[in-house]
């Protein structure tokens, strides 16, 4: 479905021309909620940013060469700005720590054009959960539904009110019976069960928020038959990803790098990404298989996927992987790097 401003389409996004990246102004750092900052950009230069569908997520390059995702947040057809939310995690990975130290009104900060893992299909209304920071991208999904007058629901969960950023922006957006915050210190866990039962007929749900509550919903769905209407973006690998995988063999594979002109013999102990790296140039983030930035297309061979990002559809076509966590199904592998 289209989710992006049409008549924008036609406004060349000067921020980027044909590059990969760009470099944003920062226009504004504003703070949202206990340890939630939002990070607005803007082209330095003025002119269009590339449209976005909701659900999009932008890859954020640091200045100490690290690389996170963030989810855009609000109108998708506002083409003049973008917003993510940042979540200061002290005991991260450091990502989330450069951001809030660093990250000042009037810096620059690199970007890659908007990509959509979260992918929403159509439907003829929408339950959207959220958990903790994982509404950002809730928001723009709820916004779009309600400009094309589809009826939405907003089920919101966090540790505490103090926690849960853009609860007023999201009660200025629905009315009151479509949207309900459920503080845990107050009110306890979302009731899943309840949610999905009172799901109308044809509905989707979209969920994005820690794995222990994604977990919980899948699992909610599975029981009650609903499991196909769910989509879900994680932030964090999922809980059971090393026992989904356990028994997995690592064996060896050869990798032929087909634009490198190079072929490589992967011992069984490595991963295809760290095998490549030194050679071709392939962005990467969680090594786990969530985030989708080391995506690669496949030219010949068989993968076996091991993330949790690909649809069962783009699994079955076998054009892409993630060579961060998949193998080979085959001897070999050519990859376009």
């Amino acid at each position: 479905m289209t989710r992006t401003d049409d008549g924008g389409l036609a406004v060349r996004a000067d921020a980027f021309g044909d590059a990969p990246t760009a470099a944003l102004l920062v226009r504004q750092v504003r703070w949202e909620a206990d340890g939630i900052v939002s990070v607005e950009l803007t082209p330095r230069g003025g002119g269009a940013l590339p449209g976005w569908e909701p659900g999009a997520h932008v890859d954020v390059f640091l200045e100490s060469g690290l690389v996170r995702q963030y989810s855009l947040c609000g109108g998708a057809t506002d083409r003049s700005r973008y917003r993510i939310a940042v979540l200061r995690e002290p005991d991260g990975r450091g990502g989330s720590e450069e951001i809030h130290r660093d990250i000042r009104a009037g810096a620059t900060i690199t970007i890659g054009k908007p990509r959509n893992l979260f992918r929403v299909p159509d439907a003829p209304g929408y339950l959207c959960i959220a958990g903790g920071v994982g509404v950002t991208p809730i928001v723009s999904i709820a916004e779009d539904a309600l400009a094309r007058e589809l009826p939405v629901r907003v089920v919101y969960g966090g540790r505490s009110r103090d926690s849960m950023s853009f609860v007023e922006e999201l009660a200025a957006l629905l009315p009151p019976s479509m949207i309900d915050v459920v503080p845990q210190d107050r009110r306890g866990m979302i009731d899943l069960e309840r949610e999905v039962a009172a799901l109308p007929d044809s509905w989707v749900i979209c969920a994005c928020g820690p794995s222990a509550m994604l977990e919980a919903l899948e699992a909610v769905c599975e029981r009650r038959g609903v499991r196909d209407r769910l989509v879900v973006e994680r932030f964090t690998a999922p809980d059971n990803l090393e026992t989904e995988f356990a028994g997995a063999e690592n064996k060896p594979v050869t990798v032929h790098l087909e634009r490198s002109g190079t072929t490589l013999e992967v011992p069984a102990d490595q991963t295809i990404l760290d095998a490549v790296k030194d050679i071709a140039s392939v962005i990467s983030s969680c090594t786990e298989g969530y985030c989708g930035t080391c995506e690669t297309r496949v030219l010949r061979g068989t993968p076996e996927h091991r993330d949790t990002v690909l649809t069962d559809e783009e699994r079955a076509s076998n054009e892409i992987m993630m060579i961060c966590v998949s193998r080979a199904r085959t001897d070999g592998l050519t990859l376009d790097l």
